[in-house]
This record gives C-alpha cells, sequence and structure tokens, in this order.
C-alpha cells in the first residue's frame, strides 16, 4: 500500500473523530438522515458495480459489499425513525 494512501486515511479517521464529536445531540437526527442518503447512493454503485464483475471473486466481494451496504441502510433508517418516535408527544 503506498504510504501517502496510509497517511491521508489517518488523517481522514482523526477528521472524522473530531467533526463528530462536534455535533449537537440536536443535530443527530438530520445527520443520520443524511447519511443513510449518501448510504444508499453507494449501495446503487455497489449494485452496478457488481452488475460488471467478471470473476467469481469479483462477484462474491460485491454481493458480500451489497448486503453489508443494505444491512447499513435499513438499519440507519430504523434508528432515525426511533429517534423520531422519541421526539413525538404522547396522548
Amino acid at each position: 500500500m503506498d504510504t501517502n494512501v496510509l497517511f491521508i486515511f489517518i488523517l481522514a479517521i482523526f477528521v472524522g473523530i473530531e467533526v463528530i464529536s462536534k455535533v449537537p445531540s440536536m443535530l443527530h437526527t438530520p445527520l443520520m438522515s443524511g447519511t443513510n442518503a449518501i448510504h444508499g447512493i453507494i449501495l446503487f454503485g455497489g449494485i452496478l458495480v457488481l452488475a460488471d464483475a467478471e470473476t467469481h471473486l469479483a462477484q462474491a466481494l460485491g454481493f458480500v459489499a451489497v448486503i453489508f451496504g443494505s444491512a447499513n441502510v435499513f438499519g440507519g433508517f430504523m434508528v432515525t425513525d426511533r429517534m423520531l418516535q422519541m421526539f413525538k408527544k404522547k396522548k
């Protein structure tokens, strides 16, 4: 692996931790919804890549990627829905 790629990856981890830790709790629900939309686009891209896979290894890795992406999208929407239920007024 190229050292520049590894260096950028490590910097991205630190930047991500700093950005997420500064988000106020009231903004977590809209942030989750936006992240779920981005993961939906990533899932669609994974499906397109899987459609062009030629080797069995590429097909297997693409299948696993689509399964994990689907679980991430649907799980994220379930968590967002549960968070929104907490803000509803009880009768």
